[in-house]
């Protein structure tokens, strides 16, 4: 039987390992608390304090729970992240296009492109408007 020296086998610090030992070896009545205390190097009132930690998470950890899986929290910086994702793949998108667009320029240079309006008044380039002068009746 393994009793207080279970505790050999759980994974922490030595420090911690010795005090668990001495509180469940006083739990068990196998030494008094003043043993325990004196082996520990603490006053009485810290051991109860610890002992009553002890139980109260071991206590706290056997309450029992719904079945299966917690349900999935959002965090606030899930929707961030969400929100990051797809500007990513909006950005991605766009520049496929724009790719797109650049090869096809340089696989087609001559092929028509919707006119756009030009700033001169659709004039070519190096053509001025002739100005009409409105001749009053009777002038030379």
């Amino acid at each position: 039987m393994l009793g207080p020296n279970i505790v050999e086998h759980l994974e922490g610090s030595p420090q911690a390992k010795d005090r668990l030992r001495a509180i469940l070896q006083a739990l068990c009545g196998q030494i008094g608390i003043p043993e325990a205390c004196q082996e520990l190097g603490i006053a009485p009132t810290r051991f109860h304090e610890m002992r009553n930690g002890v139980l109260q998470t071991a206590l706290e950890a056997l309450e029992p729970r719904p079945r299966g899986r917690p349900p999935h929290r959002r965090l606030p910086q899930d929707d961030h992240v969400e929100d990051l994702e797809h500007q990513v793949r909006s950005l991605k998108a766009d520049l496929q296009a724009a790719q797109i667009r650049q090869e096809l320029s340089v696989l087609m240079p001559r092929a028509e492109r919707p006119s756009d309006p030009k700033p001169d008044g659709g004039k070519k380039s190096g053509q001025r408007r002739r100005s009409r002068r409105r001749v009053a009746p009777g002038s030379p």
